[in-house]
């Protein structure tokens, strides 16, 4: 086992980040255990090697969720160090700690201030980094002031803190928003691939509504996306995905003809009818809305998981109809992954089966369950399999089904018998099929198998009632065998239902119900008081005193549910003169026809939340879910997205009495070797001169070659 050294927290994704050059590893056996009295004694030492020492072990410490807070004072002493590995791994402790030991780390906010001007962008960074995790709200100028400048540095990598800097800030003092907002619209406008998926952060972070900010970015963000990070790759596709849907219109509209593709969705009418009506225009994909479809689909391809599904749920949110199973194979791909990645992603392959089952019927075998399966993988693949049930692929599924069945997973055993009922309900010509399968699996040996078969040949039953009464007979004469409470109470409500149809029996089952009531369960004691006053009310002759015995029992039941029910039922069936006009309405309150239930997926409304969001996951609407807004019946002006590009000066004259317009892009293609270096008046920055005249990096402002200090 070894040790980590030399490592630095980055925010992006909130993870920690090992940088392969800062990563040392250190042998256990090199050093001895030693106490926290020895940490800040070699901490305060004057030797740098012992300092450096002691920092790789506290940060050791904090790498296996030790609790190094006591050092702080002596750490925080080393924040000056002239030691630059010294000085990264104080930083890192700092930042750990900072929040927690406000007081002490306030007392160093000098040192932070003069690290900002490191020339060592790992130190600048590092510095606003511990600067924004001093939550005190008194430095919030200093860190609105540090963000500013290391937004304009030079290093992508300084400005990328400063993006995740943001965040912290508008956590802390949601009045500067603001003045956030410029500089958030400041980096947006960055060529940096390392600095794009950030910015994005902080914008969804301070300001998701203001779309106008990504208007003049919106084409270079689509471009930039394939060298971005893979963080920042799925940042930015979700607020991609919710830009579209604001400003460009349905692709999804009935009848649409696609001339880009020249494919039609309509039949042309010749009849004469239809030649007065105005025909449906050709829908006409903007260049933006393809430009965004056609830079995400490389990244299908992606070794990251959460990269694919949020093409995916792009794709499903904004691409036309017949491309959407583009993302197919992608998404298939993604079941070879850990459990907790195909969790995920079977949930929204079960969502988007519910709509198009086309899509995942060729990959049907792909998700046959596996004897190494987690159970709930198995029900998600279960669910899967139901809802690319067809005419077609139906005897395939019912043989799979046949053997889950057969599982040793209980809890998987009756979903599967679930399933089987909704095939049965959504494919009415294998029904009979697979009613004369679930009753045979009414003498199975394991009680949940066939208390699940009870329940749903009852649901079953509901929906055509009068062609199995012999099915309901064989229930009868498995009644004694059945103990689980909720298949005897399914059994008792179909024998109460369907009285009239087994005549000889029910009566029968009452009477074997009045011998045991007093130990049955709740729910088996409420479908027997059900069942006694149906009889009562279609069989009264055999079953009147049955009834009253069975109410008497009800009355003084410890469960005040049953004493409840029977006393309502009591006064109900049992005409007197309080309640003469009362019993008038027992049969139709009682034996009133029933809607036979509607086996449905539970999946059908979850297509309410984004594809790949935890709110989707959850079924349930998370804290800080933003909902994909409808498409607009009227695409926006589109020439917001239009860039003005300046034209790079030529033939500059060789007179400097006046400023130019330099284009930075010609600056960049100059040998640095072949530069002379200023400094600038108006910054102090150092900047090269190119054709006579002195371009600030920094501030990005254009000076005369008089006007600079050589």
């Amino acid at each position: 086992k070894y040790l980590l050294g030399y490592f630095s927290l980055d925010q992006s994704g909130g993870s920690w980040f090992l940088p392969s050059l800062m990563l040392t590893l250190i042998r256990p056996t090199m050093f001895p255990v030693l106490r926290n009295e020895d940490l800040k004694e070699m901490l305060e030492s004057n030797k740098e090697s012992l300092k450096l020492e002691a920092m790789k072990r506290v940060v050791g410490l904090i790498a296996k969720g030790k609790n190094a807070s006591e050092l702080f004072p002596a750490v925080v002493k080393n924040v000056a160090s002239k030691n630059i590995e010294l000085k990264k791994l104080v930083y890192v402790y700092l930042v750990r700690y900072a929040e927690e030991q406000q007081d002490l780390a306030l007392l160093s906010i000098s040192t932070f201030q003069r690290a900002l001007k490191d020339p060592n962008q790992f130190i600048r960074a590092s510095a606003l980094r511990v600067l924004s995790s001093i939550r005190v709200p008194i430095i919030v100028p200093i860190m609105m002031l540090a963000i500013k400048e290391a937004a304009a540095d030079l290093s992508p990598y300084v400005r990328k803190t400063s993006a995740h800097a943001i965040q912290k800030l508008f956590s802390l003092d949601p009045d500067q928003k603001e003045q956030l907002i410029e500089v958030i619209e400041k980096l947006l406008k960055d060529k940096s691939t390392l600095v794009a998926g950030s910015v994005v952060m902080a914008f969804e972070e301070v300001c998701p509504d203001r779309i106008d900010l990504i208007h003049k970015n919106y084409r270079k963000l689509c471009n930039l996306l394939v060298d971005v990070e893979e963080w920042g790759q799925v940042v930015i596709i979700s607020m991609l995905t919710r830009y579209a849907r604001t400003q460009f219109t349905s692709p999804w509209k009935e009848g649409a003809v696609f001339d880009e593709n020249n494919e039609k969705t309509f039949y042309d009418s010749d009849s004469e009818e239809k030649k007065g009506q105005i025909e449906a225009k050709p829908y006409i994909m903007d260049p933006d809305h393809r430009l965004l479809l056609r830079n995400t689909k490389p990244l299908l391809q992606s070794r990251n998981t959460a990269v694919v599904m949020s093409v995916a749920q792009l794709y499903w949110h904004l691409a036309p109809k017949h491309e959407v199973s583009i993302v197919t194979k992608s998404l298939v791909r993604l079941l070879r992954s850990h459990r907790e990645v195909q969790y995920i992603v079977l949930q929204n392959i079960a969502t988007m089966s519910i709509q198009r089952k086309g899509m995942f019927e060729p990959f049907m075998k792909s998700f046959y369950v596996r004897s190494t399966d987690a159970t709930h993988i198995k029900t998600l693949k279960l669910e899967i399999l139901t809802n690319l049930a067809n005419e077609a692929n139906i005897s395939t599924i019912l043989r799979e089904f046949q053997t889950y069945v057969k599982s040793q997973d209980k809890a998987f055993a009756a979903a599967t018998i679930q399933a089987i009922g909704r095939c049965a309900t959504n494919i009415s010509e294998v029904t009979d099929t697979c009613l004369n399968g679930l009753v045979l699996l009414l003498s199975n040996r394991d009680e949940t198998v066939v208390a699940e078969s009870v329940v749903v040949i009852k649901k079953l039953l509901q929906t055509q009632p009068t062609q199995h009464s012999e099915i309901i007979k064989h229930m009868a004469k498995l009644f004694d065998n059945i103990t689980v409470p909720m298949a005897r109470a399914s059994i008792l409500w179909l024998m109460g239902e369907y009285c009239e149809r087994v005549p000889k029996i029910a009566p029968d089952v009452l009477r074997k119900m009045a011998k045991t009531f007093t130990i049955e369960e709740d729910i088996v004691k409420l479908q027997t008081v059900n069942l006694a006053a149906k009889l009562y009310l279609t069989n009264s002759k055999q079953t009147k005193l049955l009834t009253q015995y069975i109410l008497n029992l009800g009355k003084y039941d410890q469960n005040y549910d049953i004493r409840d029910r029977t006393r309502f039922i009591r006064q109900l069936i049992v005409p007197s003169e309080k309640n003469g006009a009362l019993n008038k309405y027992a049969r139709r309150i009682l034996l009133a026809p029933k809607p036979a239930p509607v086996l449905e997926s539970a999946f059908k409304d979850r297509d309410r939340y984004q594809l790949g969001t935890l709110s989707h996951s959850l079924n349930i609407k998370a804290t800080g879910y933003q909902e994909l807004s409808d498409w607009p019946a009227v695409a926006p002006d589109q020439s917001v997205r239009n860039v003005e590009v300046i034209e790079p000066v030529r033939n500059l004259p060789s007179s400097h009495t006046s400023s130019y317009l330099l284009n930075i892009d010609n600056c960049l293609i100059i040998d640095v070797l072949q530069r002379d270096l200023y400094v600038c008046y108006k910054c102090r920055c150092i900047n090269a001169l190119f054709c006579g005249i002195s371009f600030c990096w920094k501030n990005e402002h254009t000076h005369l070659f008089h006007s600079a200090q050589r």
